[in-house]
């Protein structure tokens, strides 16, 4: 026979058995488990969703966009990072002036990579897109490593301004793009935080940074796949905007 405990309330008796206390307490961990569980399986899920996604519109973007960018001398990447390092059309040493022929290249390239990253399968999970200034970890003489990063910061942050401000100056978008550009770009200087060898990959012990590499402007696209996962992770009950 089950042992009982006995309880009070205003006068009654009431005996609880101690078999259904252990029960509820199992399911309260059964049901505790569960959840656990479930969001253990969002948090694997939405990087494949979010990777699947990834690699369907470096699809669509490759297909739309590579031979406008190999005439520019720009690439794109499979994690969706379009890269602008012809020397030839970008940038004067030590000047943010867009040159023409960037801003030809401009014209040609972003309307398409606007429309195909705005489409509605794509556009909720985009938190935003940086338009990235890097330059080289170079500067004048006799001017210390400390100081040319710094005005290498000031550049670079001035470059990647600039290119956006052309952008959303630009005639080829309707209002409604240049709208939500607004909401989702961003202008980020790196200055010369991250060089580049001459094989286009970072600077290492056995990969000495070559300059023209190095001063480039970049197209990164952020998704909200973290985002996503934190909310999941903290049991929030709705992703972030």
């Amino acid at each position: 026979m089950a042992p009982f405990i006995r309880t009070k309330t205003t006068g009654n008796d009431h005996w609880i058995s101690l078999s259904d206390i252990m029960t509820a307490l199992m399911m309260i961990f059964l049901l505790m488990s569960i959840i656990y569980m479930i969001r253990v399986k969002e948090s694997v899920d939405i990087p494949r969703i979010f990777k699947a996604d990834e690699q369907q519109l470096y699809s669509q973007l490759a297909s739309k966009l590579q031979v406008k960018l190999k005439k520019w001398g720009a690439t794109l990447s499979p994690d969706l990072t379009v890269r602008f390092s012809n020397e030839d059309i970008l940038f004067k040493s030590g000047s943010a002036e867009l040159s023409n022929e960037f801003k030809r290249a401009l014209n040609e390239y972003f309307p398409i990579y606007l429309r195909s990253v705005m489409q509605d399968k794509f556009v909720n999970n985009i938190k935003e897109i940086r338009i990235e200034g890097h330059t080289s970890s170079f500067w004048a003489k006799d001017i210390g490593e400390e100081d040319a990063y710094i005005k290498n910061m000031q550049l670079s942050q001035l470059r990647a301004q600039n290119t956006l401000i052309f952008l959303l100056k630009s005639p080829y978008l309707t209002e409604t793009e240049k709208k939500w550009l607004k909401k989702k770009f961003r202008a980020i200087g790196y200055s010369s935080a991250a060089p580049l060898g001459k094989n286009g990959r970072p600077v290492s012990t056995s990969n000495q940074e070559d300059p023209n590499a190095s001063q480039r402007v970049e197209f990164r696209v952020v998704t909200t796949a973290e985002d996503r996962i934190r909310a999941v992770a903290y049991g929030e009950n709705h992703a972030a905007d």
